[in-house]
């Protein structure tokens, strides 16, 4: 968690630096307020290969803990690290109780996959969580409204529509399911 909470304050910051500016540019066509951007903490992961490797070695983190965090995969064939994540505009995953349990990103070039989620993780596990949860436990309507992906919770809650959440990458689980009914 302490891992997650770390590569969403540097993607938050790449997004912020001003020589990734079309990151904000992608959000501003798509017409992402900068509040709502910095309510979902939506970050930006620069293409380079090993940027967020390299961060969080900094902040004292090893391999095998980078590697099970999900957030850098092991070369095949000379056993260097690389990002996951490589030009993507990233959306924090929260759990219900505002824990970051992982990420999602989505390209804003040319290139597929168009998103990619964390992989399954001791934290993440897309089966038993929906997207913007958090927020949407504390709407005051009486139901939860489940729309496909990121952009269209984010850009609902743009407009005041915050018991609305999305499935990662799934469809509808029975776990899932439960979560709603509570």
């Amino acid at each position: 968690l302490k891992i997650n909470i770390e590569a969403a304050r540097f993607f938050y910051e790449q997004l912020m630096d001003l020589k990734n500016s079309q990151a904000r540019e992608y959000l501003n066509r798509r017409k992402i307020s900068p509040n709502i951007a910095r309510k979902f903490g939506i970050g930006y992961s620069p293409e380079e290969w090993d940027i967020l490797y390299r961060y969080l070695r900094k902040k004292g983190y090893d391999d095998d803990i980078l590697l099970e965090s999900g957030l850098v995969i092991k070369g095949k064939n000379n056993g260097s690290f690389f990002d996951r994540f490589r030009g993507r505009i990233i959306f924090p995953i929260f759990d219900v109780r505002g824990n970051l349990i992982g990420f999602g990103g989505r390209i804003i070039n040319d290139g597929s996959p168009k998103y990619m989620n964390s992989p399954e993780t001791l934290v993440y596990n897309k089966r038993k969580n929906l997207y913007a949860l958090n927020f949407a436990k504390n709407s005051k309507e009486k139901r939860i409204i489940i729309v496909e992906g990121y952009m269209d919770v984010i850009s609902l809650h743009q407009y005041g529509i915050i018991n609305t959440v999305a499935s990662l990458g799934t469809a509808l689980t029975e776990s899932q399911g439960k979560l709603l009914k509570k």
